[in-house]
């Protein structure tokens, strides 16, 4: 199953520093065994399903995969030293609840068969501060409309930034959309939370964390 290639992507570079040895070993071995099949999403996974766009390093999604070994995730990622990072979280606490998807989460939002989702995390995303390149957020109509065909009916879409325009932006977005209701104290992190690196840097640096929590009307 092929997807068009979006005009605008969401995601800047796909790699970073080269691979440490370890890293590069499990994209080639330990990658094939737990990636996504477009062709058949769900395949391997259980009825409870959470998906989290745009992992990072993977601290929050192989947190949750030990917390909660009676659910699903699906970790979507197009940066290569994340998914790797991921794949090493994973191989040390030997977690057979997750697959992976490396590329644009786009396409893994149109293989999704309708209310598949319990949740969908995104989780500092890039905020695309520019005017000019706001178009690039992930938040817009569209990927609203696929979570909202998505999510089952009350699930929640989690998202979290320190970007005041991006908090607003995705507010407005979702208001606009008309079927998420906003609900929770947006200064509290969610359940379970664990700070990530991005989280951490913003602290260091005096921004301040909001987390959204919209539940499917």
């Amino acid at each position: 199953m092929t997807s068009p290639t979006p005009k605008f992507l969401f995601y800047g570079r796909r790699k970073g520093k080269p691979l440490r040895r370890r890293h590069s070993g499990l994209m080639e071995s330990f990658l094939p065994t737990v990636a996504l099949d477009l062709a058949e999403p769900l395949a391997g996974l259980g009825e409870r399903r959470w998906l989290e766009i745009g992992f990072g390093g993977g601290e929050h999604l192989a947190h949750q995969a030990a917390l909660h070994p009676e659910m699903s995730f699906i970790g979507a990622e197009a940066f290569l030293n994340g998914v790797a990072k991921l794949l090493a979280h994973l191989e040390d606490q030997k977690a057979a609840n997750v697959r992976v998807f490396y590329g644009d989460a786009r396409d893994l939002l149109e293989a999704l068969p309708d209310r598949s989702l319990e949740r969908i995390y995104l989780l500092y995303p890039d905020p695309w501060p520019k005017e000019r390149q706001k178009k690039r957020r992930f938040v817009s109509a569209a990927t609203l409309a696929q979570f909202h065909r998505l999510l089952q009916d009350g699930g929640l879409f989690l998202f979290a930034s320190d970007i005041p325009d991006y908090v607003a932006w995705t507010r407005e977005h979702a208001t606009a959309h008309g079927g998420f209701g906003e609900e929770g104290d947006p200064a509290q992190p969610y359940e379970n939370w664990v700070q990530t690196r991005y989280e951490a840097k913003a602290l260091r640096e005096g921004r301040t964390p909001a987390y959204l929590t919209f539940r499917k009307r």
